[in-house]
């Protein structure tokens, strides 16, 4: 298939450029062009900038050409927090949760995690695999072109190993590039209740070894939280990862303040993720240090629990990604339309941060800053127009995709127009 494009006229090219995350005030600072073109050659950005001037060195005979004229243009969205392989579903405690059981309630009751455990010990790999294409198309549909993607939902050796293998089959088959995490640590089944270190000693010995040897993963993440994994555990369990090879990655302070958000400062993390709790101290560390704050308000509108205070963060020098969580339990939802509509409207995060959020930000929070997340040359060529002319169009449209066509790798490969 032909891998390059040239894309034109559009009435607003948001570059989002740069090669690292940002950080604070930067967030704001979109790199619009007015009447842009970007040229994509063998899937690589060749070259960004004003309509006339841009293209005119290249022979458009030679390029798919799309028209952009009344549209705006994105880089590829990246959604940097997702468990979207997971057998069975949960409705029945989306429920539970109305009558006004908390999660960590139905958690201890064997609900939970725990639930989804199960089904997807017994779900074949096939299934998973099904399932989980169904749920990457939607993704795209929604401009998605990075997407990370947790194991956690088998808590045993065979499962984990199976989570991650289905996770790079689809990697190899579909549109969408996946970032793998390891989450073995996600809960601890019955048999390890009360005996967490014991649990923590099993991955590490005789889990994590084999992941690393395989490269199933490319990250290691704990559920760092009360009732389920200490700091101190979480400290020994990522400590031995990062010396087998993993980069880091932390749920951190969602439930309660339990200084998740400094031990990622600490071990210098990539991102730490949810701190709807997270302390002053903790954020401040994490800016210091440069570390990414991924934050999933779909989960928090999901579980009814207050924000996590990204305006805060964004004011005192952090740089934000936003990431949906796409789970079977706290938040079953693949729309990002859906984060961005609960980041400005209940977050106090501005349009323009939102996009940096789930642009640049949310590539760092992936370790791709360097290659995804804007439209800059020598990225690749990933890039979304919208059916309107603006970018503020898409918290506007209310939980609606403002997505018309997808480019990946310099593919067309979602054409709403065609759907």
């Amino acid at each position: 298939m032909n891998k390059n494009i040239i894309i034109k006229n559009a009435s607003q090219l948001v570059t989002c450029s740069g090669f690292k995350a940002k950080r604070g005030k930067d967030m704001s600072d979109l790199q619009i062009i007015n009447d842009g073109a970007v040229v994509i050659e063998q899937g690589i950005i060749r070259a960004v900038g004003k309509t006339g001037t841009t293209i005119s060195e290249f022979d458009e005979s030679r390029f798919s050409v799309i028209d952009a004229r009344g549209k705006a243009v994105l880089p590829g969205l990246v959604d940097s927090h997702t468990h979207f392989v997971f057998g069975g579903y949960r409705a029945e405690e989306f429920s539970w949760r109305l009558r006004g059981d908390s999660y960590m309630q139905i958690l201890e009751r064997g609900g939970g995690i725990l639930n989804t455990v199960l089904a997807t010990r017994e779900s074949k790999k096939d299934k998973l695999i099904e399932a989980g294409k169904k749920r990457l198309d939607s993704m795209l549909s929604f401009g998605v072109t990075t997407v990370e993607g947790k194991s956690g939902y088998g808590l045993d050796h065979d499962t984990e190993l199976k989570q991650l293998e289905v996770m790079a089959d689809l990697d190899n088959g579909h549109p969408i590039d996946i970032v793998r995490t390891f989450l073995g640590a996600h809960a601890v089944t019955k048999e390890y209740k009360g005996r967490e270190d014991t649990y923590i000693d099993y991955l590490i010995d005789s889990v994590m070894p084999e992941v690393a040897e395989r490269k199933l993963a490319e990250f290691c993440d704990i559920f760092c939280e009360k009732d389920v994994f200490s700091v101190e555990q979480a400290r020994r369990l990522l400590s031995r990862a990062r010396e087998m090879g993993f980069k880091l990655k932390i749920h951190a302070d969602e439930i309660v303040q339990l200084g998740g958000a400094e031990l990622a400062a600490e071990l210098d993390a990539v991102s730490a993720d949810h701190l709807l709790q997270a302390s002053d101290k903790g954020i401040h560390d994490m800016a210091e240090k440069g570390i990414v704050a991924t934050l999933l308000p779909g989960t928090a509108f999901s579980l009814r629990e207050p924000y996590a205070r990204g305006r805060y963060m964004i004011d005192n020098n952090s740089a934000v990604a936003l990431a949906t969580d796409l789970n079977p339990g706290s938040c079953f939802s693949e729309s990002i339309p859906l984060i961005f509509a609960l980041a400005t409207l209940y977050m106090n995060i501005t349009t323009e941060e939102a996009i940096t959020a789930v642009t640049i930000n949310g590539a760092a929070a992936l370790n791709r800053e360097d290659e995804i997340g804007s439209i800059d040359v020598g990225k690749k060529g990933d890039v979304i127009v919208l059916e309107f002319p603006s970018y503020e169009y898409i918290p506007y449209h209310i939980g609606v995709s403002t997505v018309e066509k997808v480019v990946k790798d310099g593919k067309l490969v979602f054409d709403k127009e065609k759907e």
